[in-house]
């Protein structure tokens, strides 16, 4: 049985765990590009918090792209899965060609979606990171991580579903974290949505011009 409808209907559900940050003048809500963005407009939304779209670039292993070696992040972090990295022999040739592969990437999507509008301020602030879910927490650390370099004062991991295990990781990285459902067994994250379509960019850009078009009026 899934838990959600979509990713708006994930959001929603979501805001509901994170009403104490209402209304915060120092908080902010960063959706993570670009599952996360749907679920992070829903929560900056219902909370009357700012949002604005945090990177995050998965680095696949050379020839099985979708098994993650680790992960980079806005502010040039990069964080590594060192069990995968030695167990399957991977050199620092390899980690290095595909680092800068997915950084030139993560630097277009920051033109695309930006538009030219400069990335919110988080020193000091309470960022609330939203992710559609959790899996290996690969690319939520290294947000956490990017953001710690960036000298945000709480770091709130905030998603709609995820294993518990990959919760209870985030204890020790992250200042709070709230997982709406935490079933086992797990899964995939998106087995738990009836429709879990791919967000494409033009989702991502029209999500955040409505959202920044509110916070101007």
């Amino acid at each position: 049985m899934s838990a959600f409808a979509d990713r708006a209907a994930a959001g929603s559900e979501l805001a509901g765990k994170l009403r104490s940050y209402a209304d915060r003048r120092d908080a902010l809500v960063l959706g993570l590009a670009r599952g996360g963005v749907p679920v992070a407009c829903e929560v900056a939304h219902a909370l009357a918090l700012p949002l604005d779209v945090f990177l995050v670039r998965k680095l696949g292993v050379p020839g099985h792209e979708e098994l993650a070696m680790g992960a980079i992040a806005s502010g040039g972090v990069r964080v590594m899965n060192d069990e995968v990295v030695a167990a399957l022999e991977i050199s620092d040739k390899e980690i290095d060609a595909v680092t800068e592969r997915e950084r030139d990437e993560l630097d277009r999507r920051e033109r695309a979606y930006r538009d030219g509008r400069a990335a919110a301020p988080v020193d000091g602030r309470t960022a609330i990171l939203v992710d559609d879910g959790l899996a290996t927490g690969a690319s939520m650390r290294a947000a956490v991580r990017a953001l710690k370099r960036r000298e945000a004062a709480t770091i709130v991991v905030a998603v709609p579903i995820a294993p518990p295990q990959a919760c209870a990781e985030f204890d020790d990285e992250a200042d709070a974290v709230v997982c709406a459902h935490t079933p086992e067994p797990f899964g995939s994250v998106g087995h738990w949505y009836d429709d879990f379509a791919q967000t494409t960019d033009d989702d991502v850009r029209r999500l955040l011009k409505r959202s920044w078009g509110r916070d101007d009026d």
